[in-house]
């Protein structure tokens, strides 16, 4: 039977879901690029061959304010957790995970909002070398970042991707409480909702379970390129005003 579609805005979706935006980077404050300046980088390709600035994007190239509240956990006290189907569970400090590797990495990231933010800079270790320390079990598919109230997931072959990384600094300097500290998942090649912002926890599973917002109506595999925001039980349309 087909499912009926439900038409809502996107703020009242947000105050029906409690309004809650700990692990998405909206609704932001923007610099954006000139009409020319768009033009030109939407004629650019990634080395995978897709458009740089996907479907329905509005490139940008600064942002002040990513929204959210921070934890008040003093640093001393922070560990990031690994647990779930693995041989190796851990608890790491913020020196003990840093001490494993640091990569830097400049990438676009994209939120399902609208915006995609050109040549973000960031530093952090790859999930994937935490993910290896844990030694998941063969079976294991999955993996969920958690925080205070939200979470979100993704499939074993991203988290293990080179660009995927449990970030700690950006911009050239330690994650501003509102951008995640002292840590925070970045997934470029997924919608920002997947990047959970002050992790704590990280979850190894045999078995898909879908974070907070994709058990709300968005999209459990949050691809830009393929513009799946949203499941198709829901049509969720930005309010007057709101960005898209």
């Amino acid at each position: 039977m087909r499912k009926h579609t439900k038409a809502i805005s996107r703020r009242k979706f947000l105050v029906q879901t409690g309004g809650i935006v700990a692990g998405i980077g909206l609704p932001g404050v923007f610099k954006t690029l000139s009409h020319a300046e768009t033009q030109a980088i939407r004629e650019q390709l990634r080395p995978d061959g897709k458009p740089r600035i996907p479907p329905g994007q509005t490139a940008v190239k600064q942002i002040r304010d990513m929204g959210g509240t921070p934890p008040d956990t003093p640093i001393s006290d922070w560990r990031l957790v690994v647990y779930g189907d693995v041989a190796q569970p851990l608890a790491l400090s913020l020196d003990a995970l840093l001490g494993l590797g640091v990569v830097g990495l400049t990438c676009d990231i994209h939120c399902v909002t609208g915006w995609t933010l050109l040549d973000s800079r960031w530093s952090g270790i790859r999930l994937g070398t935490l993910i290896e320390k844990a030694k998941p079990v063969s079976s294991a598919k999955f993996v969920s970042f958690e925080t205070a109230g939200y979470s979100a997931n993704i499939p074993m072959v991203e988290a293990v991707k080179e660009n995927v990384l449990l970030a700690h600094e950006y911009a050239g300097s330690p994650l501003p409480g509102r951008h995640g500290f002292p840590l925070r998942a970045l997934v470029p090649d997924r919608y920002l909702y997947k990047s959970t912002k002050w992790v704590e926890k990280i979850k190894i599973t045999t078995i898909d379970e879908p974070g907070y917002w994709e058990t709300r109506g968005y999209s459990n595999s949050a691809d830009p390129w393929t513009e799946d925001r949203y499941d198709q039980e829901y049509t969720i349309k930005p309010a007057d005003g709101e960005q898209q």
